[in-house]
């Protein structure tokens, strides 16, 4: 049995295969697959956009298809970056403008009003159906500068609750025992146990 793991972010895809490598289940990545399309995210949800992105991948593969959408939900951004999280600091976005957008728009504010949480939503498709939508958050609040040169995306500046380093000092060893997404990825190896 294969499980395609439906992103083209080489990192997430490491974190993502590294989280699901004691599954009786071959991951293979899209990168072996030609005529698959780029999914545009343009749900309003993360989950919308994970089922999107499984249900066409499954229908163009025939293969059993797990994708997420995650992204940084800030308090005091009401929820931004949120969905929006990749692009957040526009057309050209990458991990260090959106980390030094995100930092300019906190810029002096005490850390009890830096509340955060990461949030992943995985779905699992096959034949063009959705078998199953599971959800993981991890709470913490936002740095005053980068630390750290694990991880990706938002790794640098986010600290998660109950300790005192950013996910990019941590590494990728206590990452991916508390992150959302390994939260959210424990659930579907469960899942994925069962139906294979």
């Amino acid at each position: 049995m294969k499980l395609l793991v439906a992103t083209r972010n080489p990192k997430k895809k490491k974190e993502l295969k590294s989280l699901l490598k004691d599954l009786k289940i071959t991951v293979v990545a899209l990168r072996g697959f030609k005529n698959v399309p780029h999914v545009k995210e343009d749900r309003k949800t993360f989950a919308g956009n994970a089922a999107k992105k499984a249900v066409t991948i499954a229908k163009c593969t025939g293969l059993l298809t797990l994708a997420d959408d995650s992204g940084l939900e800030v308090e005091a951004l009401g929820g931004a970056p949120g969905i929006f999280s990749a692009r957040f600091s526009g057309k050209a976005a990458n991990d260090l403008k959106n980390n030094k957008k995100l930092l300019a728009l906190l810029k002096g504010m005490p850390e009890r009003k830096r509340k955060a949480r990461f949030v992943c939503a995985i779905a699992i498709a096959r034949e063009g159906k959705i078998l199953k939508i599971i959800r993981g958050t991890i709470g913490g609040h936002i740095t005053v500068s980068r630390r750290g040169s694990y991880g990706f995306g938002y790794d640098p500046v986010f600290i998660p609750t109950g300790y005192k380093k950013t996910f990019a000092q941590l590494g990728p060893e206590v990452k991916n025992k508390i992150s959302h997404r390994a939260k959210a990825l424990l659930r579907a190896k469960k899942f994925l146990a069962k139906i294979t």
